[in-house]
């Protein structure tokens, strides 16, 4: 189906535009089943949090409504949802009462191997650190250099997703997903407060621990905790949790927490 930009059909984009110019955005990337977008309140929550933090006046009453809309269009598939401040003048500064601009695009739902969840999959060792920024970490902002040229790395079979560092060396997350592990039954993810994405299904998965009795922590990690962890898996809200097998010499079998969680988001995502 046809992209919509602020709420109607259109493939153009105007080249004042400073999402184009400096990645000055945020976006969403939702799960659309049976015409509903899945898990869509976190999803709006993340968009406010980074409005708030890049000062953008976002109406989120608006952009709820149209991404209903187009979800129902949709029927199936995965919604990216866009917004840019709007268009802007030559300069970093941003323009003066510019108005922020929405766009919604559709795909088709990606066809994962089923052996990535049932199995578990191998993480590359990425070379491109992530770069330390407070004031952007957590958010899913437009610039994601850092994540192509992690990408770019590994072009083979073997390996699924990538393992991403700071430049301090902690481990953050993987190129397109956030990453657990599981050490004596705590649920152990990276602090995000320096940088990362802070994903939906992360905060999900938090929030079920949480539900479930299942103590969990969010805090500095090395390689030597992965390590020394029983399980580790990844996570995004498109595909839900993938166990990891393997990384570089390390293994680790797919044991009954990530089985667990499996089963828990297998219901949310209708997967």
């Amino acid at each position: 189906m046809p992209s919509w930009i602020d709420g109607v059909p259109a493939d153009a984009l105007s080249v004042k535009d400073r999402g184009l110019a400096y990645g000055d955005g945020l976006f969403e990337t939702i799960l659309v089943k049976a015409g509903q977008p899945l898990l869509f309140e976190r999803h709006l929550e993340r968009l406010a949090r980074g409005g708030k933090r890049l000062a953008m006046t976002l109406d989120l009453p608006l952009i709820e409504r149209e991404c209903l809309a187009f979800a129902a269009q949709m029927k199936e598939g995965v919604m990216k949802l866009i917004v840019t401040r709007g268009d802007g003048l030559r300069g970093y500064a941003p323009t003066s009462g510019a108005q922020p601009r929405r766009l919604l695009q559709s795909s088709a739902l990606p066809a994962y191997p089923a052996a990535h969840a049932e199995h578990g999959i191998r993480l590359f060792p990425c070379r491109t650190r992530l770069a330390e920024q407070p004031l952007l970490a957590g958010l899913k902002h437009l610039n994601r250099l850092e994540q192509v040229l992690a990408r770019a790395e590994w072009n083979d079979a073997e390996h699924t997703e990538g393992l991403m560092r700071d430049t301090s060396g902690r481990v953050v997350e993987a190129v397109y997903s956030n990453l657990f592990m599981i050490k004596g039954g705590v649920l152990l993810t990276p602090d995000l407060t320096r940088c990362g994405v802070a994903g939906v299904m992360r905060a999900e998965l938090l929030a079920l621990a949480e539900q479930n009795n299942l103590p969990a922590r969010a805090l500095d990690l090395s390689l030597s905790d992965l390590q020394k962890a029983d399980e580790v898996f990844v996570c995004n809200s498109v595909y839900g949790i993938w166990p990891v097998r393997a990384f570089e010499q390390l293994n680790w079998p797919v044991g009954p927490v990530t089985r667990k969680l499996q089963n828990l988001v297998r219901g949310l995502l209708d997967i």
